[in-house]
């Protein structure tokens, strides 16, 4: 089984990765957040150059993501990747935000197959490296859905990653395993199985309901749980001494890259790390009124010296 860890804006950027590889090993594969791709002539600058660093992602299979509807910019930005020495590069075709939606990007891009198809056509045969996708099912309904797999089994994909929801579930309700099961069973290329893998007993399950699945992307559960991986192949789950060095190097990582702004960061990964304690309410009480460093620290150590952890870590919403 192959597990690789989702695109998740402003989290699981590339502080984060080389942190978690190092205190709980490396996943198999790693997607980035989505980055815009620079005008056609222009060049990664700023917050997405750091993303894409070579220096950065150093060791980790990494694979960046793109997010748009312009071909031109979309090959533009693969032939830099290549540069760089990536191998692959992702659409995003599943964030459901208005703002994205409403300029027909992310899941947006879903609501015309026809223009998908010849978007997705032009940049398989233009782009110096080879195209997967990250997909949701369609805007409103399931049944968008057939369209859309018709269009992605016609083209020569490196892989399609389906997070069974559509775009105004947001992250609500159950995903259509019906869906992927369908994908797996007769697309032609690679398939990978995201959305709500919060323990091992949801990937047991998914797998008895699915034998062909191989690969599967974690988000959510393995920020509550970052030993998760690691637990699906039979290792341990996560001690406290490990999740306080974790969040120790993490929040230093931060500091360097963003100064005092990473207490800021550091309570968007408390939203779902503390769902590895007993008591995730009195965690969040401990962590969300801490504004200076100084005041975080605090809080952050009387966390981990007074919460006990939770039985089973898992992301409860």
């Amino acid at each position: 089984m192959l597990y690789s860890l989702a695109p998740m804006e402003g989290i699981t950027g590339h502080a984060f990765r080389q942190v978690h590889a190092a205190c709980f090993g490396a996943l198999d594969r790693y997607y980035t957040p989505f980055i815009a791709p620079p005008r056609v002539g222009s060049r990664f600058k700023g917050k997405a150059l750091a993303e894409i660093d070579p220096r950065c992602n150093e060791g980790l299979d990494v694979v960046p993501q793109l997010l748009t509807r312009n071909a031109d910019e979309f090959v533009w930005a693969a032939g830099l990747l290549a540069e760089l020495g990536y191998r692959e590069v992702n659409l995003n075709l599943g964030c459901p935000s208005g703002t994205v939606v409403a300029k027909g990007k992310g899941s947006g891009f879903l609501r015309d197959p026809a223009a998908l198809e010849v978007f997705l056509a032009d940049v398989c045969e233009r782009s110096p490296l080879p195209v997967s996708i990250k997909t949701r099912l369609g805007l409103e309904d399931d049944a968008e859905y057939e369209a859309l797999l018709d269009v992605y089994r016609r083209l020569p994909l490196a892989a399609l990653i389906v997070h069974p929801r559509v775009q105004k579930d947001r992250y609500r309700g159950k995903p259509r395993w019906e869906a992927y099961g369908r994908t797996l069973a007769s697309a032609p290329f690679p398939v990978v199985y995201n959305g709500d893998i919060f323990g091992v007993d949801d990937l047991t399950a998914l797998v008895s309901a699915y034998p062909q699945t191989d690969h599967v992307m974690l988000g959510r559960g393995l920020l509550a749980n970052p030993a998760l991986a690691r637990m699906a192949s039979g290792g341990p789950a996560a001690s406290l001494e490990e999740l306080h060095r974790f969040h120790d190097e993490l929040f230093r990582a931060y500091l360097d890259e963003i100064g005092g702004n990473a207490v800021f960061r550091m309570k968007e990964w408390w939203f779902y790390a503390k769902c590895a304690f007993a008591d995730p309410m009195a965690v969040h009480r401990s962590v969300r009124k801490a504004r200076r460093v100084e005041e975080y620290e605090a809080a952050v150590e009387s966390v981990f010296r007074s919460e006990p952890l939770a039985p089973l870590a898992r992301f409860s919403g």
